[in-house]
């Protein structure tokens, strides 16, 4: 009985929200504060019914959960417990079954489905397909969001994402036809630069692209950003605020930082401004910040998202689980392990800590009390080194808090690796820019580098006590374009770590 209730329930729901997407007036509910009890109810209950149907209609997904012996989910009262679901990630499920055997009825729709596939920089690319349902909502919700961050003013958007097959260039290109002018150039700084002064200093230019080329694109060009209107919308990987700072510097109006994935939805959360100044203040309050963050290093970016979209759990290593709560996906994503570190708070939680601390003046207040998400990379992202697990965001913080380093490194990797006595060495390659102007003392920077590095990250900061021979961590700078540094392909996601 109860299972037929939230079915029917879930699909009442989602009747009025397609009602309610039918408006750009009516979209404003989905985001009304008050009513987050309701939504994290919707959240479950859709959830249940996308999992009953994925269960039905879905071959892959058949198979997968009598593999695992899995059956049906238990109620607590009415809510049905999603968490006893088993998750699925790449390994288990998408590389295990056939793209076709993972879409609805086992087959792909015969129109309307665009495929494209991740850059493969984790390891081999990833076909994904994404039908004309699932399109038409994710560009309703980026349009809405980016007249929530620019209002309704004519926006010329330049999309540097890799083109190609690639999902995010594809999938930004056709999402932002609808509401803006576009140009995609990919990541090609010479045809940026050639727009922005082709059509002049008149429009209100927004470029989108993966942080590194990004700021690449900003110490290349010869471009006075001060004379023109640009903002930026990163996408792919997480940055550090002392790169928000250091563009900023440069001449950019805005950058915002939206979260997303090609396994899932790549619109799934963004930052507006509360997230980002939220994330200012808990850099500059340590009492906040032990409040806030639950793990050591450098900051977690932080979004807000919608619970009744998006269902999103942490397991118990701290790992984010998400099921897609929309209905009309062609390939239904049930607890999809991502394999991303973080978790969600409440907001009126953080609301509650900021007013105990008297920083309530100190912050911008959101408009609505969606969840906020506290999101620190990928949970397979970090080398360890003596107990301690050092991100590449923690690297990025420290380059951008020495500023020889922020204006003459291009970007960097991190491996550790054993001595012949089986000891354990951190090593560190920063890659100069192309055009580097100034010599390095790099003797000086290697003492402040890690220095640096143990105030941002405190297990390494025990960890670095605690050695003997100061040749255990190494930081070597490399010229550009070699070593490591060669097989870069500036069309996809750098890659940080081995």
């Amino acid at each position: 009985m109860k299972h037929l209730i939230i079915i029917t329930y879930a699909k009442i729901i989602q009747m009025i929200r397609k009602i309610i997407m039918s408006d750009e007036i009516l979209m404003q509910l989905i985001f009304m504060p008050g009513i987050n009890k309701l939504r994290n109810f919707n959240s479950l209950a859709k959830a249940y019914l996308e999992f009953h149907k994925a269960k039905r209609n879905v071959p892959a997904y058949k198979q997968f959960l009598k593999d695992k012996g899995f059956n049906k989910v238990s109620f607590k009262g009415f809510k049905p417990m999603i968490s006893e679901i088993p998750e699925i990630d790449k390994e288990n499920y998408i590389n295990k079954y056939n793209l076709e055997s993972r879409c609805e009825h086992g087959e792909l729709p015969k129109k309307g489905l665009v495929i494209d596939e991740s850059s493969g920089s984790s390891g081999s690319p990833t076909n994904w397909v994404r039908g004309e349902t699932e399109r038409k909502i994710n560009a309703k919700f980026i349009k809405f969001g980016i007249e929530k961050l620019f209002r309704k003013e004519p926006i010329f958007v330049i999309n540097a994402f890799a083109l190609g097959a690639w999902a995010t260039g594809v999938n930004i290109t056709i999402s932002c036809l609808k509401f803006a002018k576009v140009k995609s150039v990919g990541p090609e700084i010479d045809k940026i630069e050639n727009t922005l002064n082709q059509f002049g200093s008149k429009h209100k230019y927004l470029i989108m692209g993966y942080p590194p080329f990004l700021k690449m694109f900003v110490d290349k060009s010869n471009i006075d950003f001060n004379n023109y209107d640009i903002s930026l919308i990163f996408g792919g990987e997480p940055m550090s605020e002392g790169m928000r700072k250091y563009l900023l510097k440069k001449g950019i109006k805005r950058i915002y930082s939206s979260y997303g994935a090609s396994d899932l939805e790549l619109n799934i959360s963004s930052e507006n401004p509360f997230t980002i100044s939220l994330r200012g203040l808990i850099n500059e309050n340590q009492e906040l910040k032990n409040k806030l963050v639950k793990f050591s290093g450098a900051l977690p970016m932080i979004f807000q998202y919608n619970p009744s979209d998006f269902l999103i759990e942490s397991n118990s290593d701290d790992e984010l689980i998400t099921t897609i709560c929309r209905d009309g996906y062609v390939a239904p994503k049930i607890r999809y392990n991502i394999k991303d570190k973080g978790y969600s708070l409440k907001y009126n939680e953080i609301k509650k800590i900021i007013k105990e601390l008297n920083l309530e003046d100190q912050i911008i207040w959101s408009k609505t009390d969606l969840p906020v998400l506290f999101h620190f990379g990928r949970s397979n992202m970090t080398v360890s080194f003596y107990g301690s697990n050092i991100s590449p965001t923690d690297v990025q913080e420290v380059i951008y808090r020495i500023e020889k380093l922020s204006k003459n490194i291009n970007s960097f990797f991190i491996e550790t690796i054993e001595d012949d006595e089986g000891e354990k060495i951190l090593k560190i390659m920063l890659e100069k820019n192309e055009d580097i102007s100034e010599t390095l003392d790099e003797k000086k920077i290697k003492n402040e580098f890690f220095e640096v590095l143990t105030n941002i990250n405190q297990d390494f900061k025990k960890a670095f006590s605690m050695l003997d021979d100061s040749e255990k961590t190494k930081l070597i700078f490399c010229d550009y374009n070699t070593d490591h540094f060669a097989k870069n392909d500036i069309r996809i996601k750098a890659k940080y770590i081995n």
